[in-house]
């Protein structure tokens, strides 16, 4: 075990898979020399050569096709776009091409590609650097949709997506990038430091992709969150002395539902929380499926707390991100309620 931060466990991920497994390839915008913007590739390229991780220009369309093709090939293409907000050049051949390909083939042929991104605030970077649009993706079929929210889950759950035939869309949320989050905006500073947030095994490790895990165990209330607001989550909890059960999605889609379930079958109250924007976000299918799955053991409405409906702003960031505060006051609503 070593003591990493995320940026170190999922270079760590990048580094076994490529000596386990020489079909695996590394392509993106300043991958190889330069090591990734967050140098999540950072060594790979002097260690394997520019013929298994790839600087590529910026053409993020070009990135993921190019990808596509590899993939059908027989290589197992890990490509890295920069920001989650640069995705969307890339977006059909995502949706038009590489979700699709098993199934108009007849199961023919197949795609191993995993599109790793940085999601979510932590860099003042405004609304081009700071986008969470993790829902849009949960929305295409054919596409496994993954979000770790520590740097263990983040080394597993990135060689799991590796290994699987099936595509996944992997996104990284830079706020805990480099260490640990208590969640709280009046200590920005702990959103960025260098410290390790977690042990991590440093040989090969796999964690299971669509299986949610419980972080915190409780029976007053459950939180169903993930990324940087399971660590938020977690301090609102302590904000508030709510003994609340906290799950961590892990996988986005396909959805663990029994874990969801059986969780809120016990507390008979529930929270939702996420980053992104509200209006249609992914935590309006999480209260949809507790809903319906759940209703005879709701002791009170579900509550969400979420980004706001408005582009990331720069100057106001902390206004922005729903911080401690915000998720202990929804606490507070639900157990208040019913």
């Amino acid at each position: 075990m070593s003591q990493m931060n995320m940026i170190q466990a999922i270079n760590s991920a990048h580094d076994i898979m490529m000596e386990k497994d020489p079909s695996v390839v590394v392509l993106g915008q300043d991958v190889g020399y330069f090591g990734g913007v967050f140098r999540c590739t950072d060594g790979l390229q002097e260690k394997y050569g520019e013929h298994r991780v790839i600087d590529a220009p910026i053409a993020e369309g070009g990135i993921i096709g190019t990808a596509i093709g590899m993939g059908i090939n027989g290589l197992r293409p890990v490509a890295e776009i920069q920001f989650a907000d640069y995705i969307y050049p890339g977006f059909d051949q995502i949706v038009s091409e590489l979700s699709r390909l098993r199934y108009r083939s007849g199961g023919e042929f197949f795609s191993p590609v995993t599109i790793r991104t940085p999601c979510g605030g932590g860099i003042r970077g405004g609304q081009t650097h700071s986008q969470s649009p993790e829902g849009i993706f949960t929305h295409i079929s054919g596409i496994i949709t993954v979000m770790p929210s520590n740097p263990y889950d983040a080394k597993g759950l990135l060689i799991s997506a590796i290994e699987s035939d099936d595509p996944v869309v992997f996104f990284e949320p830079k706020r805990i990038y480099n260490g640990p989050f208590d969640g709280d905006p009046d200590k920005p500073g702990v959103s960025w430091s260098s410290h390790p947030m977690g042990e991590v095994p440093q040989d090969y490790y796999k964690v299971p992709l669509g299986k949610a895990a419980v972080v915190e165990e409780g029976d007053e209330l459950t939180i169903i969150c993930y990324g940087t607001i399971v660590h938020v989550a977690q301090a609102a909890a302590k904000l508030t002395g709510v003994r609340a059960e906290i799950i961590d999605v892990r996988t986005l889609f396909p959805l663990d539902i029994d874990t969801l379930t059986k969780s809120v079958e016990k507390t008979g109250r529930c929270l939702v929380a996420h980053e992104a924007t509200r209006f249609c976000g992914y935590g309006a299918e999480l209260v949809a499926t507790v809903q319906q799955e759940c209703f005879w053991h709701l002791e009170a409405p579900i509550e969400r707390v979420t980004g706001w409906d408005t582009p990331y702003p720069h100057a106001f960031e902390w206004k922005y991100f729903p911080g401690q505060k915000r998720l202990a006051a929804g606490i507070r609503k639900v157990m208040e309620a019913g």
